[in-house]
């Protein structure tokens, strides 16, 4: 039994089709069937179930593509620490997860990047926003690319999609469609704390850009609901709480202008990443390359 035999097998397991998986592992269809024959005879059981149209495994052969996979990546494990036995350097890896609309920025960096460092292994990921926000909080993906619409609430107050201004009802501010920065600044502010570490760092910009760094009162969303229910105050959260506010009859969010909204690129890191000029590089490329 050899690995090019696993990974054959992988290859047929997770695609279901011959000739594809022949393709992936740059062999002839009747070499992959021997392949698979050849594997068969050796276990002494059947993995597969063939028919003119699909491949499907059996239960013996579900079983083995888990130990096959399990195997392949053990290989890679033992390949990557040998590698840095003998070189007596850590190999070095950066992931970057992007969305669709940066999809047009995060391959062309990448190639520019690689020409310049090309002893760094790049790993691209596209992601839909939620999981690239979730793989970025788990340290999953070191750099996320992704871009927002920047809402206004007036024609001098910007909001980031990823946060929500709400107050009561009863506030003088809740049904105007163009709140200045000026009116906001005359009413007490809440906050809501957030579990990201960008959410959290996108509140503290708005929050100091209304200058209300000083007077703000910080607490969590039922605490800050209880508290515009009895007050003049109007509250700033991140979009996790707007099922909540939405759910509290006596308060309503603040309507923002669509007609002054326009796009921004996020670029985020983890927390987790090990900084580093090559790290610095990068950045600058993603910013480089956007504004081209």
């Amino acid at each position: 039994m050899r690995f090019e035999q696993l990974e054959q097998f992988v290859a047929l397991g997770l695609l279901r089709h011959f000739r594809q998986a022949a393709e992936q592992t740059q062999i002839s269809t009747s070499a992959l069937t021997r392949s698979i024959q050849t594997l068969e005879t050796e276990l002494g059981y059947e993995l597969v179930t063939r028919s003119t149209r699909s491949v499907k495994l059996t239960q013996a052969g579900e079983l083995f593509l888990d130990f096959a996979k399990n195997t392949l990546n053990e290989l890679e494990q033992i390949k990557h620490r040998a590698f840095q036995s003998i070189n007596g350097t850590e190999e070095k890896k950066l992931v970057i997860g992007y969305t669709t609309t940066t999809s047009s920025i995060v391959p062309i960096t990448c190639g520019e990047f690689l020409s310049q460092y090309p002893h760094i292994k790049i790993e691209m990921q596209l992601q839909n926003k939620t999981e690239l926000h979730r793989k970025l909080l788990q340290g999953e993906i070191d750099i996320s690319v992704c871009s927002q619409i920047v809402n206004s609430i007036g024609s001098d107050i910007q909001l980031p999609d990823q946060l929500i201004l709400f107050c009561s009802k009863q506030h003088p501010l809740a049904n105007k469609s163009d709140i200045s920065k000026k009116e906001l600044e005359s009413y007490p502010m809440f906050s809501c704390f957030s579990q990201s570490k960008q959410v959290q760092s996108m509140l503290n910009e708005v929050i100091d850009s209304l200058n209300k760094v000083s007077t703000i009162k910080v607490g969590s969303i039922d605490q800050v609901m209880a508290g515009l229910e009895k007050s003049d105050h109007f509250a700033i959260a991140g979009i996790e709480h707007t099922s909540s506010v939405a759910e509290n009859h006596n308060l309503i969010q603040l309507k923002t202008n669509n007609d002054i909204s326009h796009e921004q690129l996020i670029v985020q890191t983890s927390q987790q990443i090990e900084a580093g000029e090559h790290v610095d590089h990068l950045l600058s490329l993603i910013n480089k390359v956007s504004k081209a």
